[in-house]
């Protein structure tokens, strides 16, 4: 049953490849409604309860360097269930959370409220168009990367996202692998960043990667 609903959601993700043949403001029209749709029903992937999601959760979080983050992004973060992680586990840091859907981000911020969480705030936008405001010490993009389109839209994505780095930040990119090697292609070549470690778990039914880069300029 996993093996099925895995390749699934292979031919899923795959179909997004073809949004590159719609203009970009097609583009970004057609991927505010998918994930609005998509988000009619709470929780459509599960982050909340599948103990898949939470193991993944915590082994991304065990591979951030001891730093203080004053600033942190989660790019993608659908219904905020990682982003709450990570204002708990980072509680003097300002953190955003990002997504295309409101209706996810609605969900998002009515759960931090419940949850006490006063340092994390949500703000829907495409980054393809906009960005969040400020630089940020430590930038996670999480299951994002194969929703974007061909490599063309997957390399203005990703050096979006890298822009929103501050000197000596650090750019968490997690998807599956072996995927993540194309996903993580521009990050890769990117003139400012540097790999700094990168986890593989194999031992599971999807396996995935987490890849942590550095941003090379100084302060």
């Amino acid at each position: 049953m996993e093996r099925l609903r895995t390749a699934g959601d292979k031919v899923h993700r795959g179909l997004f490849n073809l949004t590159s043949l719609l203009s970009s403001e097609y583009h970004g029209k057609f991927l505010r409604a998918c994930f609005e749709h998509k988000h009619r029903r709470p929780d459509p992937w599960k982050h909340e309860v599948a103990p898949y999601e939470t193991a993944k959760y915590t082994t991304t979080l065990a591979r951030i360097p001891p730093r203080p983050y004053r600033r942190i992004a989660d790019i993608g973060c659908s219904e905020g269930t990682f982003t709450r992680r990570v204002a708990d586990a980072y509680p003097t840091a300002e953190v955003v959370g990002v997504d295309i859907s409101q209706r996810a981000l609605e969900r998002a911020s009515r759960r931090a409220s419940a949850q006490g969480l006063d340092n994390v705030t949500f703000t829907a936008l495409n980054i393809f168009e906009d960005s969040p405001d400020g630089l940020f010490d430590l930038v996670f993009c999480s299951e994002l990367l194969y929703y974007l389109g061909g490599q063309e839209r997957l390399r203005t994505a990703c050096s979006r996202i890298a822009a929103l780095l501050a000197p000596q930040g650090l750019l968490v990119a997690v998807h599956p692998w072996p995927e993540s090697r194309r996903l993580h292609r521009p990050f890769d070549s990117a003139q400012r960043l540097t790999q700094h470690s990168e986890h593989i778990e194999t031992a599971t039914h999807r396996p995935y990667a987490v890849t942590v880069y550095e941003h090379g300029d100084l302060p």
